[in-house]
């Protein structure tokens, strides 16, 4: 059964998970508007140029995040080959929004998932929220990025969608994408679906930009992981997919 996304739910996740950042905002803006008399006349227009612009990026950030995630094809994983029959890694950190989507789109497929979520590591508190809000699947397996409990050359495809980024060191996001060559087969793919830190996303999303990686950052990673760009998918103007195949031996 096809897996489909309520109305509204990716932006409405954002809000939901993030809903002290938007409650200190939203009470900072009311009393620099209740008390702009009391603020001396030449910082007055000063701090309301900063406020209208505060409020602006909030709402173009909303804006872009509602269609990026609610109304373009992001989640139909387009990108994906007929995966019925073929055996796929599909593992995230900590939010899985899509190992639904995949079993509902290719029901004969052997998905195997994982969740490299640890909360000594990922102490952000909206994905705790997330976690409560979406509980693991029950078949999802907890792995650690350096050492996933699988056999070399055992999948056909491998997903990280969304999720690698959150490897924040990059030593240990350069063993992530070994331990990720090592289990797909010789002959297989490897998916990254990613924000990247580019001009679109910081006009988006500001300096929340600083929370991706840039482009020359994920190909120096993959290069140190043996892997090569087969080829760069330009899902929205904020969301990149990379296919990437093995370069010979696994590290």
């Amino acid at each position: 059964m096809v897996v489909t996304r309520k109305p509204l739910q990716g932006v409405t996740n954002i809000v939901r998970f993030n809903w002290h950042f938007y409650l200190i905002a939203s009470v900072a803006l009311t009393l620099l508007f209740l008390f702009q008399n009391s603020i001396p006349e030449p910082f007055r227009f000063f701090i309301f140029s900063a406020s209208i612009l505060a409020l602006l990026t909030i709402i173009v950030s909303l804006a872009v995040s509602y269609y990026v995630y609610d109304f373009t094809n992001l989640y139909s994983l387009n990108w994906l080959p007929n995966s019925d029959f073929f055996k796929v890694l599909n593992i995230n950190a900590g939010f899985d929004e899509t190992s639904q989507i995949i079993k509902g789109k290719f029901p004969n497929c052997d998905l195997t998932i994982c969740d490299f979520y640890n909360k000594e590591k990922h102490t952000e508190v909206s994905i705790k929220r997330a976690r409560r809000a979406y509980p693991p699947l029950n078949q999802t397996i907890q792995v650690t990025t350096n050492n996933f409990p699988f056999k070399d050359n055992t999948f056909d495809y491998s997903l990280a969608i969304l999720s690698a980024h959150e490897i924040r060191d990059k030593s240990e996001r350069v063993q992530f994408f070994r331990e990720l060559n090592r289990v797909t087969k010789s002959d297989g793919q490897i998916f990254v679906t990613e924000h990247l830190r580019d001009l679109n996303n910081f006009l988006a999303y500001t300096i929340g930009f600083f929370h991706f990686h840039s482009k020359s950052t994920w190909k120096e990673t993959f290069n140190l992981a043996s892997l090569s760009i087969e080829k760069e998918i330009k899902i929205t103007p904020f969301i990149t997919t990379f296919i990437l195949n093995k370069n010979g031996d696994t590290l």
